[in-house]
């Protein structure tokens, strides 16, 4: 029932304000589903890599933690693929919010989730990110948002 754009999912694989809450969050023993869009994986590999290259964690450090992201992407995220449909979606979503690409993309993403979920009579999906622009345009699209910098 999450959806987890890059900004929160980092904070996963690398200790920051709210690493704690996520880890709890995405903890499989949570039960919870946990959503991404495909190019999440991008994002968060490169993230941590760029931790690495700017030397705030070792090459040791960023290797493990690669591999355990590519672990958990195999077998813990539902992975949203981008389609045509998503694209077009989150060109609307660009334009009427004035997001980031990716944000664009990753709300587009979300409001699909949201929409397959209300159709089998499941739960509401919970987005959380830690970016404010995001957390904002979701909010407006009535899509329920956590920013895991508040924990």
């Amino acid at each position: 029932m999450q959806k987890t754009p890059s900004s929160a999912l980092v904070k996963r694989y690398a200790h920051e304000t709210g690493s704690d809450w996520i880890l709890a969050l995405t903890e499989p023993s949570a039960g919870h589903s946990l959503y991404i869009a495909r190019i999440t994986a991008v994002e968060v590999i490169s993230a941590l890599t760029r931790r690495q290259r700017g030397g705030s964690i070792s090459a040791t450090d960023s290797a493990t933690t690669v591999a355990a992201f590519r672990h958990d992407l195999s077998h813990q995220y539902r992975v949203i693929e981008i389609t045509p449909a998503v694209i077009t979606q989150a060109m609307q979503l660009a334009e009427t919010h004035g997001l980031r690409g990716y944000d664009a993309v990753q709300l587009a993403a979300a409001r699909i989730v949201q929409k397959m979920r209300e159709t089998l009579g499941l739960s509401a999906l919970e987005l959380v990110s830690a970016d404010r622009d995001l957390n904002d345009a979701a909010g407006a699209e009535d899509l329920t948002v956590d920013n895991p910098n508040s924990h």
